[in-house]
């Protein structure tokens, strides 16, 4: 069994913000795969469904980004799921948009969904697929940046993105981390970078 979580924020008025990118990957890897209607269960929206023939739990957490670990870790701990068998789908804000980066290990790079994550697992071991959302033009603070919509070229270009993510996130699961950072790495846009020949709310805390 998989966990794949996309990290965001519940509520209409953020569903569409630079920092909902990973519920815009989750919602797209349900529709691909046919997953049932996701049910609402430790503080996430949940699915399960197969990618290229495992067992995957599609998460959203619905609680805010600043807390979102804690339900992360209640559906993680419920299906015993480890954190090596874990992709967390998030945007960072130090890649320019539409770039992928993807890894495992390390710090939260500034993301409070990812900080969140790590203090309340205790453990970095998970994979990540980072979505570059870029940096704020000057005299924009960084959560305005991130809690704002995409302007008109970045919508272009969304769906696109989405559906690398979605490619990079799947690939993790069926070939590996190693050679899903081998294809995705990099990639802002067409062809991955470089091709591999061998796919109930809690009010408290804040959305940033």
């Amino acid at each position: 069994m998989w966990l794949l979580v996309g990290l965001g924020n519940p509520g209409q008025e953020y569903a569409n913000t630079r920092h909902n990118v990973g519920f815009q990957v989750v919602d797209l890897l349900a529709q691909r795969t046919g997953a049932p209607a996701a049910r609402a269960k430790w503080g996430a929206e949940i699915a399960e469904t197969r990618i290229g023939g495992e067992r995957v739990l599609l998460c959203k957490p619905m609680e805010y980004m600043n807390v979102s670990g804690q339900p992360v870790v209640r559906v993680a701990s419920f299906w015993k799921v480890e954190p090596k068998q874990t992709v967390v789908v998030h945007d960072d804000l130090d890649l320019p948009f539409g770039r992928l980066k993807l890894g495992a290990g390390g710090g939260h790079g500034g993301n409070n969904g990812v900080r969140s994550i790590l203090a309340e697992w205790g453990n970095a071991d998970f994979s990540r697929v980072r979505m570059g959302i870029g940096r704020p033009a000057a005299g924009r603070d960084a959560s305005s940046h991130v809690l704002g919509g995409f302007d008109p070229v970045e919508r272009a270009a969304a769906e696109e993105f989405y559906a690398r993510a979605a490619d990079a996130a799947a690939c993790i699961i069926t070939d590996g981390l190693a050679v899903a950072m081998n294809r995705f790495n990099g990639s802002a846009g067409g062809k991955p970078a470089k091709q591999d020949k061998t796919k109930g709310n809690d009010t408290k805390g804040g959305a940033t």
